[in-house]
């Protein structure tokens, strides 16, 4: 039952985690949004649909009107609709507690998920779907919403973490991109962007440990949580890593803190387009943040792997995401699976994860399909290397070991580590970090 509470009592405590999300507002008990299709099809199986981003009933509605096409002796009704994030996993958990209220589809944020994954999970296992596609799969990505051997959530992207450089400043530096290798060779350059540009080469963060320190120790093998679920906050690769981020502001002083705290802010948009700054970690769904609130960045950006700590080291992580799922109060289980699996892990469906929603679809081998590699806007913003920058980086993406208190992780880094390493210098990250971990290890216990 104290599980059930403090599940309830979080707040959106990793923010940036929804990555995808147009915005996370609290709001009644009626949907923001709702789309129907197939409404006036005779004969139809209504699936109701609950997600907490608008961008992914894009997705859906394409699949059940492609899905009607093929299958007109089998149409389906869907309903799909749109709730404010903590409502909507809120009351889908409660929902799957008490037996009865559940859609038969259900997008899970990554945060999330370990919630309803607790004793026997109320979800049905796709591994009939899952385990065709894996080897041609980042599989990492398919780890995170699984429990005992059974894959229970269909990832939305990869979320591979990479670099985006503003060419322009890095060509006034005289740097070559392509010769940034390491975060050694990264200072480097650093050096030479502030020494001959009025820019610093990067920012970091102090409300969105998504950006920075999260994917920067994902690359390292290590994480927050061991694969048992022991915490490992203030392991000597998480606190060797929060120096680095501090030696980069205050020691080598090629970055300075991200104005508004994290680079999802208005501040960070116009502070960036003025050129005050070089490079942008973030996960590859960060294209979109570009094309929405920094357009006068067209053909100025280029997308690169992040730098590896050691040479051969792994130069990638995958951030952020969205397992969807199949509750088992669905009527026709079978169906919901079936179209699930057609909407996002067919083929036609993981290409249009790119089309519609400009994502990294999870499965690598539809990368190089003539589909993907039409022309769109998101080629046209940063050109047409970028899948092949994927390809390169695939096999180097670590999976995440996400429990019910990585929330408690988020919220101590982002609003005590962050600010009293960071921001107002009175501690050494080794100090922080066991703080936070001796105040976590305690909420654990209790």
């Amino acid at each position: 039952m104290k599980k059930i509470l403090k599940t309830l009592m979080i707040g959106l405590m990793i923010i940036v985690l929804v990555a995808c999300s147009k915005g996370g507002s609290s709001g009644g008990s009626e949907a923001d949004e709702t789309e129907v299709v197939g409404g006036d099809l005779e004969n139809a199986t209504e699936l109701t649909y609950w997600t907490f981003v608008g961008q992914h009933m894009d997705l859906f509605k394409d699949a059940a009107e492609r899905w009607n096409e093929e299958y007109p002796d089998r149409p389906i009704k869907l309903v799909a609709e749109t709730y404010p994030f903590d409502q909507m996993h809120n009351n889908l958990l409660l929902s799957l507690q008490s037996g009865k209220g559940a859609p038969d589809i259900a997008d899970i944020e990554l945060s999330k998920f370990p919630n309803y994954l607790q004793g026997e999970p109320q979800l049905e296992p796709m591994n009939e779907y899952v385990e065709p596609v894996l080897a041609d799969s980042v599989q990492a990505r398919f780890e995170l919403y699984a429990k005992d051997g059974d894959y229970y959530g269909i990832p939305t992207h990869v979320g591979a973490t990479v670099m985006y450089y503003n060419t322009e400043i890095m060509e006034q530096a005289g740097v070559d991109i392509d010769s940034i290798e390491t975060w050694d060779d990264f200072v480097e350059a650093g050096k030479q962007v502030t020494e001959k540009t009025d820019a610093v080469m990067w920012n970091v963060g102090t409300a969105d440990f998504l950006m920075d320190l999260w994917p920067m120790v994902s690359q390292q093998d290590s994480d927050f949580f061991d694969a048992e679920g022991n915490l490992t906050l203030d392991n000597e690769t998480n606190v060797k890593t929060l120096q680095f981020l501090y030696d980069a502001i205050y020691t080598e002083k090629i970055a300075e803190l991200t104005p508004g705290g994290n680079n999802q802010s208005e501040d960070f948009y116009k502070y960036y387009t003025e050129g005050k700054s070089a490079a942008i970690l973030a996960p590859l769904w960060y294209m979109g943040r570009f094309l929405d609130n920094m357009p006068e960045m067209e053909g100025k950006i280029a997308i690169k792997p992040l730098p590896a700590w050691e040479e051969g080291g792994k130069r990638s992580a995958g951030m952020g995401g969205t397992g969807t799922v199949v509750t088992n109060q669905a009527e026709d289980k079978d169906l919901a699976k079936e179209f699930l699996a057609y909407a996002k892990l067919s083929e036609e469906g993981s290409i249009n994860l790119w089309k519609i929603l400009g994502f990294d679809p999870p499965r690598w081998d539809v990368w190089e399909s003539e589909a993907v590699k039409e022309d769109n806007k998101y080629y046209q913003f940063f050109g047409d290397g970028i899948f092949d920058m994927l390809l390169d980086v695939k096999d180097e993406i670590n999976t995440l070991n996400i429990t019910e208190n990585t929330p408690d992780v988020s919220t101590e880094y982002n609003t005590i580590i962050a600010d009293s390493v960071l921001r107002q210098k009175d501690k050494s990250p080794e100090e922080a970090m066991k703080e936070a971990a001796d105040k976590i290890e305690s909420t654990m216990k209790q």
